[in-house]
């Protein structure tokens, strides 16, 4: 064979096994994304994130050459490795991996933005995530001025950049707290987390890469000021369906344990709240809780018992809810056991999920995180205290460093070091939570409600009024109290911080008085004492002087001061829309009779016109003109001489209530 043909031979054999190692490689890539996309499809974004990494690989080495991957569809977005490239983005944000996500994110928006209009979103997300403020915020905004028209995306730019922006808030305050990571030894892409103090010793929850058990979470105890010397609570498992325990939560005594039992099949996460006994030194193995805690098909994790061990609270995703993970609690018997179960209501749950629990029940400061309202980012911890009359406190975010711009859950303070508490945390990493350790000056006890006390008095004697409805209406949530006040006059009621509230007094046969009082941002007092009120009585069809409605002379205009005093009797009519009055006038006795008549039935029309003029309903007001017909004093003295005091008090105008309902 020629050298000529040999070569050409070759070249031929060379180019059939290219194409044959491109299928090759092709069919094999198809395989990664297959099993990606079933891995994201289970939630497994850990997975997901793998087998998108090897589909994405720039090239693969070959005996011959170098085979790139996807060449026939690397730019048709929405396909390929677009798709690829923004799956893999995902996967890693899901997996709250923000670094690596960041990255993909950069390169879809870079090249396929218009296929993929969220990327830049996502993007400027997770730069928050990674504490980069200002190119978060840069890049949110130029997401949001871009989506003017997607009512959607525009909503979601919107809060992302509030998160981002209230991020930045934070990281600028400066609070007198530090915050350092726990000595453990622990590696970071080790779990640590949900620590508690009892009797001296720690209680946390970690997954150790020594421990040869996949990954599976246990608890386990320390002595030390330390994580590092730890022992672990052994809990039979069955080998074939391994499951996670933690999250332990001991009452005071050290008896009893309150912990979490959970495990994932194909993406779903199955946890409940069971119950050990320490019997002898040893722990017991854990009872599941009944359906008061553990309702069949939902969620139940995270418990919390009180130090008296009366009162469970626990996480759940249960029907009844508010959307998500909420907090609910429950109460306890003589054996540890619930007895009902509550959902804390929709102040401190939300659509969202709400997570970790804590309670302290001498301040009734109630500490969990949620990521239902405005903060830095992921799980926030807020606080909110117990009021009384099924009310809590508006939550109110701790901020940094307590929050950051990642997860932040497991609040409890040192009952054994004053000025300590414990956050768990995946700040400082790309996986996993870690205890930290805060070091605080404690401030001033916040007052988050008070008591709201007065008296209500006869307008006329000045003497206690009792028996009087007086309400309560909160204008935030529109529910109103109601109480009596009592024989000396008195109502008391319970306010919260940042409420404004409607007060309104009300009692057979005197005139309803209705007063809106402002929100306060401080309490300085546990209790508001409010300025006496006093009630004005009426008999129906017995007159009541109106002082001050004054008119031109000799004519019926109003002159500008009456306005106000008719304001008044305004008030009066739509704080009583039951009432129906007339208006009168009146004259002194200099004139015609004919005249004195049609002048004052002129001007009552006058403050009648008003009155309509200001929305009262025309029915419920009639204008009277009495002339000189019923003077209240003499318009002449005993000796025929001009009486002008008398006339004086004659020149009036009143009103009378014709109807009370």
């Amino acid at each position: 064979m020629s050298t000529s043909l040999m070569k050409h031979v070759m070249k031929k054999y060379t180019l059939i096994l290219f194409v044959c190692i491109a299928q090759l490689g092709l069919a094999q890539n198809k395989i990664f994304v297959k099993r990606a996309d079933e891995a994201f499809a289970h939630k497994d974004y850990v997975t997901a994130a793998y087998y998108y990494d090897k589909a994405l690989g720039d090239e693969t080495a070959t005996p011959i050459g170098k085979v790139p991957y996807f060449s026939a569809k690397r730019h048709k977005a929405k396909d390929g490795i677009a798709d690829v490239t923004y799956r893999m983005a995902e996967s890693y944000r899901l997996e709250q991996n923000f670094v690596f996500a960041a990255k993909w994110y950069r390169k879809v928006m870079e090249q396929h933005e218009q296929a993929y209009p969220l990327a830049r979103m996502w993007y400027g997300d997770c730069l928050r995530a990674n504490n980069q403020l200002t190119d978060a915020v840069n890049q949110l905004q130029l997401f949001v001025s871009g989506n003017k028209n997607n009512g959607e995306n525009l909503s979601l730019g919107l809060k992302a950049l509030e998160t981002a922006r209230y991020a930045q808030a934070q990281m600028a305050q400066k609070q007198p707290v530090t915050i350092a990571r726990m000595a453990s030894g622990f590696s970071k892409d080790e779990n640590d987390f949900a620590l508690s103090r009892n009797n001296g010793k720690y209680w946390f929850t970690a997954t150790l890469a020594e421990a040869n058990n996949g990954h599976l979470n246990q608890i386990y105890l320390s002595g030390a000021d330390s994580l590092s010397k730890r022992t672990a609570l052994s809990f039979k498992a069955d080998p074939k369906n391994p499951v996670n325990f933690g999250a332990a939560s001991l009452e005071a005594t050290g008896a009893r344990m309150y912990l979490t039992r959970w495990y994932r099949q194909a993406g779903k996460l199955y946890a409940g709240v069971y119950l050990s006994r320490c019997v002898d030194g040893r722990w017991l193995e854990p009872q599941r809780l009944n359906s008061f805690v553990n309702a069949d098909g939902f969620v139940a994790m995270q418990p919390f018992v009180t130090p008296d061990g009366k009162t469970l609270y626990f996480v759940s995703d249960r029907q009844g809810g508010f959307g998500g993970t909420d907090i609910w609690k429950a109460e306890l018997n003589i054996e540890g056991l619930p007895m009902n179960a509550v959902n804390l209501g929709a102040t401190v749950n939300t659509k969202a999920d709400e997570q970790a629990p804590f309670y302290d029940p001498k301040e009734q400061r109630l500490v969990y995180s949620s990521k239902g309202f405005t903060g830095m980012g992921g799980f926030d911890l807020f606080e909110s205290f117990w009021i009384g009359q099924e009310h809590w406190s508006v939550p109110r975010n701790l901020g940094y460093p307590y929050s950051s711009t990642k997860d932040d859950l497991h609040y409890c303070p040192d009952e054994e070091a004053e000025g300590v508490a414990y956050v768990s945390s995946d700040r400082e990493s790309d996986c996993c939570l870690h205890v930290f350790r805060l070091h605080y000056t404690k401030p001033e006890r916040v007052i988050a409600s008070a008591t709201l006390t007065g008296v209500v008095l006869d307008c006329d004697t000045q003497n206690p009024l009792a028996g009087v409805e007086v309400s309560l209406k909160d204008l935030t949530s529109r529910k109103a109290d109601l109480v009596l006040s009592s024989g000396t006059g008195r109502y008391d009621f319970k306010i919260l911080l940042n409420r404004a509230y409607e007060l309104r007094l009300e009692k057979s046969g005197y005139f309803a008085k209705v007063m809106v009082l402002p929100a306060l941002a401080v309490f300085k007092t546990d209790t508001l004492l409010n300025p006496e009120i006093c009630l004005k009585m009426f008999v129906v069809d017995k007159p009541i002087v109106i002082e001050n409605v004054l008119y031109d002379f000799n004519k019926a205009v109003l002159k500008p001061a009456s306005f106000v005093v008719l304001d008044e009797l305004v008030n009066v009519l739509e704080i009583n829309p039951k009432i129906r009055i007339e208006l009168s006038a009146h004259t002194d006795s200099m004139g015609p009779d004919w005249y004195n008549q049609k002048l004052s039935q002129q001007r009552a029309q006058s403050c009648v016109d008003y009155i309509l003029s200001k929305g009262i309903a025309a029915d419920r007001i009639l204008a009277k003109g009495y002339g000189e017909s019923m003077p209240i004093a003499a318009n002449t003295l005993p000796d025929g001489k001009d009486n002008k005091e008398g006339r004086k008090l004659n020149r009036r105008t009143e009103f009378k209530v014709l109807k009370a309902n």
